[in-house]
């Protein structure tokens, strides 16, 4: 069973960097993979299945993407006309700073899903080339991913490891405000940077939606969550076996696994009361920072890619390298 789960893993980091049709169809190919692996570990049953379907946060973020996509394209033409006359009068690096920090930020209170749609929406009438705008959707990804975790209305990993320690609202806020807060501004900078203004583009890049396209772009989405939530199912005995009894250190980077697996699911198998307050850091931080280097590592990402048409390799390219500077930072800062 494990050496199954183990290739299942291997295949999931793989095959959408070697395949070309994998990567136009990582929706379903994660499905696929998500399907084998509970079937490999023995965990399909219809308890699983009625599990899954009575999740209610796999329908509201479904809905914000259709609801979201639906509003902002019938304001389009007006959100156009707006950016077009702020980046005339605001330079647009202080636009995009502004858009990376806030969204990191407010995530914590609006939800990760609503600033991800937010954010896929406004950068797409930013003055910026298609590569620059995958970099700075990339950032404000990490940006919201982290940011959201601040308090359990931003997302799922928030509430659980609050529920599973019996903490306050506050908890991960004072527990990792001071980690969290000074990355979102740096991914800000970091965004800012890359925002070179160029002329000529929005005419160019710019492609009105057809609500079948926001329908089909909603039917992915709900897909891929689900197969995240198989994963997290079917992947749970190999995290029990191999990762739960790990030094705190080496689960740090261990954690890279939540690239691909649900950190929700990962955070509620490695959380525990029994647990330091040392521990607890270096396990988040490990997650949040490793759920921005592959699509699937978060919902942003996922939102994000599906409506910019975001490929596996484009995402990786820079997220991966990306990650693994944070990773190596908030090593220093946490363990030495």
């Amino acid at each position: 069973m494990m050496i199954g789960l183990i290739i299942l893993l291997m295949v999931i980091f793989i095959a959408p960097l070697v395949f070309h049709k994998v990567e136009e169809n990582l929706e379903i190919f994660l499905f696929i993979i998500a399907l084998l692996s509970v079937i490999i570990s023995n965990t399909l049953n219809l308890d699983l299945v009625g599990h899954i379907l009575s999740n209610k946060f796999i329908y509201l973020i479904t809905a914000a993407v259709l609801l979201g996509g639906v509003l902002f394209n019938y304001f389009r033409v007006s959100i156009g006309r707006f950016f077009e006359k702020l980046t005339k009068k605001v330079n647009v690096k202080i636009i995009v700073f502004m858009l990376i920090v806030v969204l990191g930020l407010l995530s914590s209170l609006i939800t990760a899903i609503i600033a991800a749609l937010v954010l896929v929406e406004l950068i797409h009438f930013l003055p910026i080339s298609r590569k620059n705008k995958i970099k700075i959707n990339i950032i404000a990804c990490y940006s919201i991913g982290l940011g959201a975790a601040l308090t359990p209305i931003g997302e799922p990993l928030s509430t659980i490891v609050v529920s599973k320690l019996n903490a306050d609202f506050l908890y991960i806020f004072n527990l990792l405000g001071v980690y969290i807060i000074p990355a979102i501004i740096f991914l800000g900078l970091l965004g800012a940077y890359l925002a070179k203004p160029e002329e000529n583009l929005q005419s160019e890049e710019m492609k009105e939606e057809t609500n079948k396209d926001i329908v089909i772009r909603s039917i992915k989405v709900f897909v891929f969550i689900i197969a995240l939530e198989l994963l997290g199912t079917g992947f749970k005995p190999l995290i029990d076996e191999y990762i739960l009894n790990l030094n705190g250190r080496i689960l740090y980077f261990v954690n890279i696994l939540s690239a691909v697996l649900d950190n929700a699911t990962m955070a509620s198998a490695e959380i525990s009361l029994k647990m330091t307050q040392e521990q607890i850091k270096a396990i988040l931080m490990g997650l949040l920072i490793s759920g921005g280097m592959m699509i699937p590592g978060n919902i942003p990402n996922i939102i994000s890619s599906s409506k910019m048409k975001i490929t596996s390799k484009e995402w990786m390219k820079f997220a991966l390298p990306l990650g693994i500077i944070l990773l190596g930072v908030y090593y220093v800062i946490l363990f030495i």
